[in-house]
């Protein structure tokens, strides 16, 4: 049986994950179906805002201006001494909408961004790129077998166990 976590082992958890893996799936619509294009990202104070540093001339980018719902997912590496069905792994939906250099935050996030990304400084003086703000509303996080995790972003610190969600068996649904 696993260990019960509490929210701040989970929390623990996460900032780890994300300080170990710097690029995660981002995954848009294209013509109503799933996209997933490999991402640099990094976080404002906690989960429920990531930003990316996004061409315009991109596929992902060119489905979020058409509809700005998506998902990030990160996702620990696998490697030949681990059990690639216990990595740790976080799947975030929510919506992206792009960030205005006017905006109060644009100056700081760029400075973060490049403190993480130091490569993509002369991505910035394009002019088909742009910050994107992923604005999350929840998270699912999986630290292992039994160790599931859920979080919205109205309580972006508090991670409840996951509980399994059962869907109607076959015979059940030819009854009704």
């Amino acid at each position: 049986m696993a260990t019960a976590l509490t929210s701040e082992n989970v929390q623990d958890a996460w900032s780890a994950l994300v300080q170990d893996v710097r690029t995660a799936v981002l995954l848009t619509l294209r013509n109503g179906r799933p996209f997933g294009s490999h991402v640099p990202y990094i976080f404002g104070s906690d989960w429920s805002r990531a930003y990316l540093h996004l061409s315009r001339l991109a596929f992902h980018t060119q489905h979020l201006l058409s509809d700005p719902r998506t998902s990030l997912f990160i996702a620990e590496p696998d490697g030949p001494e681990k059990n690639p069905l216990a990595l740790r792994r976080m799947n975030l939906q929510g919506e992206a909408t792009i960030l205005s250099p006017d905006a109060p935050s644009y100056d700081a996030i760029k400075e973060q961004y490049l403190g993480r990304f130091p490569q993509a400084e002369m991505m910035f003086g394009f002019g088909d790129f742009a910050i994107w703000e992923l604005r999350l509303a929840d998270a699912h996080f999986v630290l292992g077998f039994g160790q599931a995790f859920v979080s919205a972003a109205t309580t972006p610190s508090r991670w409840v166990h996951q509980k399994v969600e059962r869907t109607a068996s076959r015979k059940d649904r030819l009854s009704e």
